[in-house]
C-alpha cells in the first residue's frame, strides 16, 4: 500500500481495557470470559446465540466450548500499534466493543464509565496524535448520570464520540427518552459510532442454525440489526428533532444502502401514514438524512457493498475501518501480520 500522501484513519478498531475484562470475567452469565480445560486460551462469549453451546460446555468437558480466543490483541496497546504499524495506518480512533456497559447495573454504571472512557484516554496520551476513542455511556444509570458523563467526554481530549448499541436505554433508539441524550452529544459535538450487538431473535435462523457456526447472525443479524435501529429513529422523526446529531455506521450502515429505496416506497405507499399527514412533499427522505446527518465506515468486504454505500452517502462520508481484531482473523502472527481489511 502506498501511503507516502495519504493519512490512513481507521474509524472502526476495538479493545478491551484491562479493568473491562475484569468485569467480563467475573459474571456468570453472557456477556463474558470463561476458561475452560478443553480451550489452551479464555475464551470471549458476547452472543445469546452461544448460550446452547455455553451450557454443554460447562456439562460436557469434551465438548467444544463456544466463543473466541481472547488473544492478547484484544488489551494490548503494544499491539495495536504495532498492527498500525504493519499496515500503515497512521491514526486509529479505538472503540469499546460490544456489549459496551448495557449489562453493567445502574448504581455501578457511571463510575465504570468514568473509569473505562479515562483508561482510553490515558492510552491515547501514551501514542499522542495516534489515537483518539470513541467513549462509552453508562446507558443503564439515570438521566442526569447520563448527561454527566456526556459533559465529562466532552472535556477529554483524545475523546471523538461515543460508540453506542442499538437497545439505547432497553427499548431501542426511537425512544422518546432518548432525545435529552441525542440533543446532548449533539451539543458536544460528538459523533455516535452506531455498532450492532444484539442481532435477530436465535429462532429466526431455524433448527439447524447450531450447524452453521456464527455465521448467520454475525453475517445477517448484525446487518439487519442496524438497518431496522436506524429505520425505527427516522420513522420516528429523532433526525429532525435532532438536526445536528451525527452518526457512523459501522458495517456501512447494515443493509441501508440497499434497502433505503424500499423504505421510502413502503413509507409513501402506507396507508397510516398517509392518513396521518406523515407523507407530506416537505419530508426529509431516507436518502437526505443519510446524505447530511450519517456517515458509512466501509467495513463492507465486497466492491459492490462500498459501490453502493457510497452512492448512498457520499464518497465524501465513507470511512476506512479495519474491525480489529475481530475481524478478519489473526492467522498468521499474532502480532499484526495478517491482512488488514476494508
Amino acid at each position: 500500500m502506498a501511503t507516502s500522501n495519504l493519512t490512513v484513519v481507521d474509524i472502526h478498531t476495538h479493545m478491551y481495557p484491562p479493568q473491562y475484562i475484569k468485569i467480563l470475567e467475573s459474571r456468570a452469565t453472557i456477556p463474558l470470559i470463561r476458561k475452560f480445560p478443553q480451550a489452551p486460551e479464555p475464551l470471549l462469549i458476547l452472543l445469546e446465540a452461544e448460550l446452547g453451546d455455553l451450557e454443554k460446555a460447562i456439562d460436557d468437558p469434551s465438548a467444544k466450548p463456544p466463543g473466541r480466543p481472547l488473544t492478547s490483541h484484544f488489551a494490548s496497546l503494544d499491539q495495536k500499534i504495532h498492527f498500525m504499524d504493519t499496515h500503515h495506518i497512521n491514526i486509529s480512533v479505538i472503540s469499546l466493543a460490544n456489549p459496551w456497559l448495557d449489562f453493567v447495573n445502574a448504581s455501578d454504571a457511571g463510575d465504570v464509565a468514568k473509569s473505562v472512557n479515562n483508561e482510553f484516554s490515558d492510552m491515547c496520551g501514551k501514542h499522542h496524535g495516534r489515537l483518539f476513542f470513541f467513549g462509552t455511556l453508562p446507558l443503564t444509570a439515570p438521566l442526569e448520570t447520563l448527561l454527566a458523563s456526556i459533559s465529562h467526554l466532552k472535556d477529554l481530549k483524545y475523546c471523538r464520540g461515543v460508540i453506542l448499541g442499538t437497545s439505547g436505554l432497553g427499548k431501542g433508539l426511537d425512544d422518546p427518552h432518548l432525545i435529552p441524550i441525542f440533543k446532548a452529544l449533539a451539543a458536544a459535538n460528538l459523533t455516535i459510532f452506531l455498532h450492532p450487538h444484539y442481532g435477530l431473535p436465535n429462532d429466526v435462523w431455524g433448527p439447524r442454525a447450531g450447524e452453521y457456526g456464527h455465521v448467520l447472525p454475525l453475517a445477517l443479524g448484525f446487518p439487519m440489526e442496524t438497518t431496522i435501529a436506524v429505520a425505527r429513529m427516522y420513522l420516528a422523526g429523532v433526525f429532525d428533532q435532532v438536526r445536528d446529531l451525527r452518526m457512523l455506521l459501522a458495517h456501512s450502515g447494515g443493509t441501508l444502502p440497499f434497502l433505503a429505496g424500499r423504505i421510502e416506497s413502503c413509507i409513501f405507499h402506507d396507508g397510516q401514514l398517509v392518513r396521518e399527514g406523515k407523507v407530506g412533499g416537505n419530508r426529509r427522505t431516507v436518502w437526505d438524512v443519510l446524505k447530511e446527518q450519517v456517515y458509512l465506515d466501509a467495513v463492507i468486504y465486497s466492491e459492490v457493498g462500498l459501490k453502493a454505500a457510497v452512492d448512498a452517502s457520499g464518497s465524501d462520508r465513507l470511512m476506512f475501518g479495519t474491525d480489529h481484531p475481530f475481524f478478519p482473523p489473526i492467522t498468521s502472527d499474532e502480532q499484526g501480520h495478517g491482512k488488514a481489511s476494508v
